[in-house]
């Protein structure tokens, strides 16, 4: 018993012992490691702060912001404000001219190349070879669509309108040209497509300018083509009765029909 005594003595000795040294190591290990941590952050967090403040009060723009700045994040430098405006220098257009329209060109050269040049800034050429007039951008060219708009108004010319009519394409944004031949609407032949072109221009004209006053366009009749020019309504409201003229129905409805028309235009407007 003397013996077993002693045996536990020891082992209670050593039991009370290992507790109190893992207290002490775990008490001196826990509470050096979060400090540690907390500091460095803290340290670190305010470096950045104190880092990001110093840059922008000196004026000078941080990384983030520089990058942004300098290529809106696509890496390309931004454009210069005289390609900004949208105008390609040297764009060019060469517009055919037919030979039957080659003389009045000529007659009407100098009413048509003054307006291009100077309302858009183009250069204008007339090109006798290749019966064309060629078209260019210039230092003095503002608008992105001044060529296209010069091109509308060569081709109307062209087409056979009037200088003074197809200047209107210049000065105004919502006009348009509209062609097409009879046999769109319907296949005619011979006497039958002879009536339907009389009945479209009227005896000396009378059918053609009643449309044209009534729709506020104007119309070009060219053996079996015809071409509108006008806004989008307009045109809508002109081709619509010439249609109907093809089509066979007398010069009397089709009057009609543009009375009541006009009436509703001037009640809209």
């Amino acid at each position: 018993m003397a013996h077993k005594s002693h045996r536990q003595k020891a082992l209670q000795a050593q039991l009370e012992a290992q507790p109190t040294l893992s207290l002490v190591s775990q008490k001196t290990k826990k509470p050096a490691t979060p400090k540690v941590v907390e500091q460095s952050m803290d340290v670190d967090d305010d470096d950045v702060v104190i880092s990001s403040t110093t840059s922008v009060a000196n004026g000078e723009p941080s990384s983030s912001t520089a990058g942004t700045a300098s290529g809106s994040g696509s890496g390309f430098a931004p454009l210069p404000q005289s390609q900004a405006n949208g105008v390609l220098k040297g764009e060019f257009r060469r517009i055919p001219i037919p030979p039957h329209r080659m003389t009045p060109l000529k007659k009407e050269w100098v009413n048509l190349y003054t307006p291009m040049v100077d309302m858009l800034g183009l250069q204008v050429r007339m090109n006798t070879m290749r019966r064309a007039v060629e078209l260019k951008t210039s230092g003095h060219t503002v608008d992105s669509g001044a060529i296209q708009k010069g091109a509308d108004f060569v081709k109307a010319f062209s087409l056979g309108f009037d200088v003074n009519d197809a200047l209107a394409l210049l000065r105004l944004d919502d006009l348009y040209l509209d062609s097409f031949e009879i046999k769109d609407v319907k296949t005619l032949h011979g006497d039958h497509l002879s009536r339907a072109i009389g009945r479209i221009a009227g005896e000396g004209g009378k059918v053609k300018f009643s449309i044209e006053n009534a729709s506020r366009t104007r119309i070009v009749l060219a053996d079996t083509h015809i071409h509108i020019l006008g806004s989008v309504q307009n045109i809508k409201i002109a081709r619509d009765a010439i249609v109907s003229l093809i089509l066979g129905s007398p010069p009397g409805k089709v009057y009609a029909h543009l009375k009541m028309v006009g009436a509703r235009m001037k009640q809209r407007f």
